[in-house]
């Protein structure tokens, strides 16, 4: 079964860059879907980026799209985001999920997820 692992957050300061890492193990990452999602204390779950099975596509929310980037290194069966330019209002836990058939904003389509990785962003 996936396991998912997050890491990589932090106290950061505004206009700095970050990258979160989703270690993936039990199998190959790259078999599935992986989004990343945040959530704020009292807030939904949010979809942030995700890239595709065998790296096909990379999607974004427009909101995101100029600031992060998601990757994959299947040798280190790992995915990242990289958070340039972060801002206060992205402190929010960040998690990574996998979906085994494709890409979606429903934190309810994954069928599994990591704890999360705590980010704050301030001066």
């Amino acid at each position: 079964q996936l396991q998912l692992v997050e890491s990589g957050g932090g106290l950061v300061q505004p206009g700095t860059s970050l990258r979160l890492s989703c270690a993936a193990s039990g199998d190959a990452s790259n078999h599935y879907a992986i989004g990343w999602f945040r959530q704020v204390p009292g807030g939904v779950r949010e979809g942030v980026s995700c890239i595709t099975k065998n790296d096909l596509t990379d999607y974004y929310r427009s909101t995101f799209r100029d600031r992060f980037v998601i990757s994959r290194d299947k040798d280190k069966n790992t995915v990242y985001l990289q958070m340039n330019d972060v801002k206060p209002e992205d402190t929010a836990v960040y998690y990574c999920a996998a979906d085994y058939v494709f890409c979606s904003w429903r934190d309810d389509e994954y069928d599994f997820w990591g704890h999360g990785t705590q980010v704050t962003v301030s001066s």
